[in-house]
């Protein structure tokens, strides 16, 4: 097999035959700012053959198919191994019931565990504590033997899930001890700010009496009565991918958590009537237009052969600006004003006193 000398990442195939052949500089500068347009949202992600969106930040080398793979358009499969005994894997809704007890024998039987005599399971795999007098010579206390569970074949990621089987009506008992324990500190805070009503009114002569020996707030710290206050998010800041969960509202960029267009756009609001209008609008309101000028007119004068940046020296740019509007200013002025002299029409654009 000869094997091209320049990069993978430089040939593609065209449609009319299987040779490959190199990309032009400007389709290389297409694809370069359409891939930017992607990772910034302003573009919808691409889509492999099944019809699922590739994301725009996976790496090229990753997302990148080889040229023997021979695969007709994008495509992540080469990444991935598929193999027919997948399909034969358990489903989401295939699990395992937990909490089952089999029935409890009053003798030992043959074939149970010689430390319970639970049927199921062998002595070496027992989990009760190993027993002085095991149960297969005294025929006492025989444990409920074990539920026999189906064979389900998981995947990955059904292998570990935490969830699989769980019952939230085992949960109820958990949820009602803690509340019990919350109603019995309460009872328990108000007695004791009763108590403390109590002994402060019958302690303010001594509290004036010693009043110079009180501790000033922040000096005494008591850990009995140190108070944790949670730093949690307010109830009232809504994730920006819960605000409009339309497939076609706007991107979010899960890797740089930014959502730039406005997810409210089909609602027929302004954006300063909304509280949330996209990124790009916080982004460009307040002096943010002005830098922007100052930007690109840094850019036009570089471009003229004015040696001025920006960042560098944004003060030499801001003078430059200023006398360059002074200059302009002053030249529509004259323009004017010669305008007016040659072709008259000055009394017009006086303003009587009493209009």
């Amino acid at each position: 097999m000869n094997v091209p000398s320049r990069p993978v990442s430089e040939i593609i195939k065209s449609s009319d035959n299987d040779e490959p052949i190199k990309r032009s500089r400007a389709d290389w500068k297409k694809a370069k700012e359409l891939e930017e347009a992607r990772k910034l949202g302003q573009a919808p992600a691409e889509v492999d053959e099944e019809g699922k969106e590739i994301n725009p930040h996976i790496p090229q080398y990753i997302s990148t198919t080889p040229w023997y793979y021979g695969a007709a358009g994008p495509t992540l499969k080469h990444q991935k191994v598929f193999d027919d005994k997948n399909k034969n894997n358990a489903t989401l809704h295939d699990k395992f019931v937990r909490g089952l007890k089999g029935r409890t024998a009053t003798k030992f039987r043959k074939g149970a565990c010689e430390n319970c005599g639970a049927m199921g399971h062998k002595k070496k795999e027992c989990f009760e504590r190993l027993r002085s007098k095991l149960a297969k010579y005294t025929g006492e206390d025989i444990v409920p033997d074990d539920v026999l569970l189906p064979k389900l074949k998981y995947d990955y990621d059904g292998k570990r899930d935490r969830c699989n089987g769980y019952d939230p009506v085992m949960y109820r008992s958990v949820i009602e001890e803690h509340r019990k324990v919350e109603e019995a500190k309460q009872i328990l805070k108000e007695e004791k700010l009763e108590q403390d009503s109590i002994n402060t009114e019958g302690n303010s002569d001594e509290e004036e009496k010693y009043a110079d020996h009180i501790y000033m707030s922040g000096t005494k710290v008591d850990s009995k009565q140190r108070i944790t206050v949670r730093n949690l998010r307010i109830r009232e800041d809504t994730a920006k991918y819960l605000r409009n969960l339309d497939i076609d509202s706007a991107y979010y960029d899960p890797k740089t958590r930014s959502m730039r267009d406005n997810p409210y756009k089909h609602t027929g609001k302004t954006p300063e009537e909304l509280h949330y209008a996209g990124d790009n609008f916080i982004r460009y309101m307040g002096e943010t237009q002005k830098v922007s000028q100052a930007q690109l007119f840094a850019w036009e004068m570089s471009e003229k052969g004015v040696d001025i940046h920006l960042q560098a020296e944004p003060t030499k740019a801001e003078m430059i600006h200023r006398e360059l509007d002074l200059k302009m200013n002053d030249l529509k002025e004259t323009t004017k004003e010669s305008i007016l002299n040659k072709y008259g029409g000055k009394d017009y654009l006086e303003v009587p006193p009493n209009s």
